[in-house]
């Protein structure tokens, strides 16, 4: 042992050593009133800052604090509530302490992880755990489904929100952001390669940009014998229950009770699914739609465009 530590515990106590001057407490004011806070880390040296988007809605500036008690100001670069992440700028000039984000599709099941914030004003406050599932979807306060999450028993508090998931090598693969209140050990990370995605959005554009066909859209599935008659594997698609006049879909062909079954040649098992590859890259292009019409299989050419913030 070192310093009257195990290995085990000098494994954890490194990473949290090597991450912790990164991770900031948050403070939303509205006047001199506090009107909520929640945790933050230092992805750049010089001083992006991710959080929670829950945790700064509607701000334009907050308080950051260090687990040091340095008092810092941010600006919110951007702020995507699809994902529940925030992008901010801390206007210190000097170099600031970085963790530095992690491949997040590189973690296994079972790993270790910590999560480092501020639960309850509790600052500076470490919890441990292990990834128990990958890949989960989580819905957003604006009903759309964030895709690629975390799941962990690493305990969370409100607070926690905004904060990092890290491995024990001192990496950041999650951004913490919710927890089940009526269950004991479910709490949920948005994951570091979509946090990577929405920076890069950010600082880009200023926003996330998702392609928009204007069509709601529901999971259904897929009539067994018709789909035995045309060789159609999948079970699922994308039915379309509303079509907004003059709209990309409109525009290009598609009618409701349509069901979706790809789009730019990616199998759409569900609503979850068209929106997913409704991204970035699709906007301005011209994308192939395979769909089930009646008894016939069609395809048609669709023209997204970028979905307009509501």
């Amino acid at each position: 042992m070192t310093n009257g530590l195990d290995p085990y515990s000098r494994m954890l106590s490194d990473a949290v050593e090597a991450v912790s001057p990164s991770v900031v407490r948050i403070d939303v004011r509205r006047g001199a009133e506090r009107a909520g806070s929640g945790s933050g880390v230092i992805v750049s040296p010089d001083g992006l800052l991710l959080t929670n988007s829950h945790v700064v809605h509607g701000a334009r500036r907050v308080e950051a604090s260090t687990m040091e008690g340095r008092a810092l100001s941010a600006r919110v670069l951007g702020d995507d509530p699809d994902t529940d992440l925030a992008l901010l700028r801390i206007d210190e000039s000097a170099a600031l302490p970085a963790a530095r984000l992690s491949d997040s599709t590189r973690l296994k099941r079972g790993q270790l992880v910590l999560a480092i914030g501020n639960p309850l004003g509790l600052e500076a406050s470490v919890t441990v755990g292990v990834i128990s599932a990958l890949g989960r979807s989580l819905a957003a306060r604006t009903g759309r489904q964030i895709e690629d999450v975390i799941q962990t028993d690493a305990a969370l508090n409100p607070g926690n929100s905004g904060g990092p998931l890290i491995t024990t090598a001192g990496e950041v693969v999650g951004v913490n952001t919710a927890i089940i209140r009526a269950a004991q050990g479910i709490c949920f990370a948005v994951s570091s390669n979509t946090a990577e995605f929405v920076m890069s959005e950010i600082l880009q554009h200023g926003r996330v940009r998702r392609g928009h066909i204007g069509v709601g859209a529901a999971t259904v599935s897929v009539p067994r014998r018709i789909a035995l008659r045309l060789g159609i594997g999948q079970e699922l698609g994308a039915s379309i229950i509303s079509i907004e006049p003059d709209g990309p879909a409109w525009e290009g062909g598609l009618m409701t009770r349509d069901i979706i079954l790809s789009v730019d040649n990616k199998t759409v098992s569900g609503a979850n699914d068209l929106i997913r590859f409704l991204g970035p890259e699709v906007i301005g292009r011209v994308v192939a739609f395979d769909v089930l019409r009646r008894s016939e299989l069609k395809r048609f050419w669709v023209g997204p465009k970028e979905r307009q913030a509501a």
